[in-house]
């Protein structure tokens, strides 16, 4: 037997390699593709801009944002809220106008009938309905103000009118999709790393935060958490080996609470221990046979 090509055809086995291959040629499939370190944001950085922080502050879940940029998200949710309110408000005293209507026709039509029974004019409503036009026009007997389009989706006999649900008010944290309120955020005071001999930009510097009582370099790899009380952010172990033995603050003496040690979410490191999911999805359409 002859030893094959790498792109032969003649196998009869679809294999893995062949299929990778015309789906990134075809458009089609699902694409998944690992994460890696320079794809994820650092610890300090916002999660909504993805920039380094200029005034930051923390969720009660530990997410950092910048003050800025999530005070636009929440003005932004209120305004969407208050759109989303108008319409369905504008809905309701539509219901509203449309029962009237039918109430107000139904009595019409309950006293035309009262009317026609007394009168006894039978007569008179034959004449009449025979003078109406019976074209079979669709613009006819008033119709030219509907759309005579049945291939319109709004128009098939099926098509029902979507229903505004009442908006919600609360706004949500845009990553852990819990109610977030301006109250609840903690502003962040970082400590700056004191090194005379790097005269570089603050953002340029690779080690730019340290914890302020062990003065261990803060990283993405440096498990951190946030001081309620005072915002200050120490490292984990600093946590475990210092703060926890008394809980009392290290650098203000004040007592503290399990609930006043916020675990600081980390970035991306290109480790899976690290992260919690370090894979990228885009989902395309599936051709099925």
């Amino acid at each position: 037997m002859t030893r094959h090509a790498r792109n032969c055809t003649a196998g009869a086995v679809y294999t893995y390699h062949e299929k990778k291959k015309d789906a990134a040629a075809s458009g089609y499939g699902t694409q998944s593709e690992r994460v890696g370190k320079d794809s994820v944001k650092s610890f300090d950085c916002c999660s909504l801009t993805l920039q380094p922080c200029r005034n930051p502050v923390v969720t009660k879940d530990g997410f950092l944002f910048d003050k800025e940029a999530i005070l636009e998200y929440i003005i932004t949710k209120k305004t969407e809220y208050t759109r989303k309110l108008k319409n369905y408000e504008k809905q309701l005293k539509k219901e509203d106008e449309e029962k009237k209507e039918l109430a107000e026709a139904e009595r019409e039509a309950n006293l035309i009938k009262f009317m026609n029974r007394e009168k006894n004019i039978t007569n008179g409503a034959k004449s009449e309905a025979s003078h109406q036009s019976s074209s079979l026009s669709n613009l006819a007997n008033g119709k030219h103000k509907q759309l005579p389009s049945f291939w319109i989706p709004s128009q098939l006999p099926d098509a029902k009118i979507s229903k505004l649900q009442k908006p919600d008010p609360t706004v949500y944290c845009p990553l852990s999709s819990k109610p977030l309120k301006m109250k609840d955020l903690i502003e962040v005071k970082w400590t700056l790393v004191k090194d005379p001999d790097d005269k570089k930009s603050l953002i340029a510097k690779e080690n730019r935060y340290m914890c302020p009582i062990t003065h261990d370099i803060l990283s993405n790899a440096v498990p951190c958490a946030v001081i309620r009380t005072t915002g200050h952010v120490v490292t984990m172990e600093c946590v475990e080996k210092i703060i926890k033995k008394d809980w009392l603050h290290p650098l203000t003496g004040d007592k503290l609470k399990e609930k006043d040690i916020i675990l600081l979410q980390r970035g991306g490191t290109g480790y899976a221990l690290t992260n919690d999911n370090l894979e990228a999805k885009n989902e395309r359409p599936v051709l099925q046979a």
